[in-house]
Formats: C-alpha cells, structure tokens, sequence
C-alpha cells in the first residue's frame, strides 16, 4: 500500500489483486518496456515487473520512493529501474514502450502532453514538432491510465458528450476507450470521484 503525499493528491490501489487484474485487462507482454508514473510503493510496479521485461517506476516522493525500492529488494525482483524523479524530468525511452500508471489525477493533463509531446498555448493544444514536422517525443504503442471517469469520458470520440482537445488529438492515432469502471474501496484514500481504467492503443499495436 502506498504512503499518500496530500501535495499529490494520489490515491493508491489497495491490493497487489487488483493490480493483477488491471494489469490483465492491459496488452503489457513479456518482451516489453513499461513506464509506470506515480510508482507509490510498488503494488502495480512487482506485479509489471512479473509480466514485461524492464519496468520504468518513476516516484518523485523520497519516502515512497524507499518502500519501492525495500519492497522490490524484499520480493527479489531485479527488472525495475526506479527513477526518484518528477516524470517532467525523465527523458523518455527511445525504444518501443508501454505506459501503466495510477497517476495523480490533477496531473493526468501534464502526463499526457508529455507522453505525446504537446504544448498548451493560450487554451491551444498543439502537437510539437522537429523540423521534419515529425513528433520530438517516442510516443509510447499503448496507455493504460485510471482516471477520474470525467475526464477520461472527454477523451473517447462519441455524440454522446463532449470530446476534449487532447482527446482529439489522442484519436488521431490512437482508440480510446474504458477498460473497466472501479470502485471507490480499490483504493486508500478512496476516490470522491468515480474512477476507470482508461486505454489508449495506438493502431499498429496487435
């Protein structure tokens, strides 16, 4: 169980279960590299590190970040490389990835202009390019994200309700769509709002 930063508003899964059956509902296979941002404790981290090759456990917080590594000593795990660090400061994988995370919510925004190299100018998102209009940032092959169902509603193309911007620069590439509702006892503290687990996969990924 993680230690709750209240400067991070993060509320952390309960139990290594649920972790398994969320990380289950994911396309994370064995030869994979995962980014996990907003690592707690580790109880989504050992359960990765069990199904993709390397796992990325990024923690800013120094407390949280020694149980990680305590616990992923305890466990015996070796394939995880732990970054005490804000996401904002990690370059990302030039290689093939994967995103898996149960972020701050007030934070989702920022995650995800960083995971696709966007910018926010004057209430305009836009896409940052090189000089051969390509994207400056690897953008990862899926994302599985919880998030507050509000928003991740605004980011899946429908008639039913309004879509975001970054939802529709998200559906450019990408289907969207929620994995699975949760429940409010998943996690400590447990969410005011409701909460999903919400999928981006990128359409060449099988």
């Amino acid at each position: 169980m993680g230690t709750r930063n209240h400067k991070l508003s993060q509320n952390f899964l309960r139990s290594p279960r649920i972790a398994g059956e969320l990380v289950g509902h994911s396309k994370v296979r064995k030869r994979d590299l995962v980014v996990e941002i907003g690592a707690g404790s580790g109880v989504i981290t050992a359960v990765l590190a069990k199904r993709a090759r390397e796992v990325w456990a990024i923690e800013p917080d120094a407390v949280a970040c020694a149980k990680l590594r305590a616990n992923l000593e305890r466990q015996e795990i070796k394939n995880v490389r732990v970054l005490q660090k804000s996401f904002r400061e990690v370059a990302l994988p030039t290689e093939p990835y994967k995103v898996l995370a149960n972020p701050p919510f007030h934070l989702a925004a920022e995650i995800f202009y960083w995971l696709l190299g966007l910018e926010n100018r004057e209430g305009e998102i836009r896409e940052i390019l090189d000089e051969n209009g390509d994207s400056v940032v690897n953008r990862p092959e899926g994302i599985w994200l919880i998030l507050q169902k509000q928003m991740a509603l605004k980011m899946i193309p429908t008639d039913r309700h309004y879509t975001s911007q970054l939802g529709k620069i998200l559906t450019r590439e990408y289907d969207c769509r929620i994995r699975l509702p949760l429940r409010g006892t998943d996690f400590t503290p447990p969410p005011k709002v409701p909460v999903v687990f919400w999928e981006a996969k990128r359409r060449n990924l099988g």
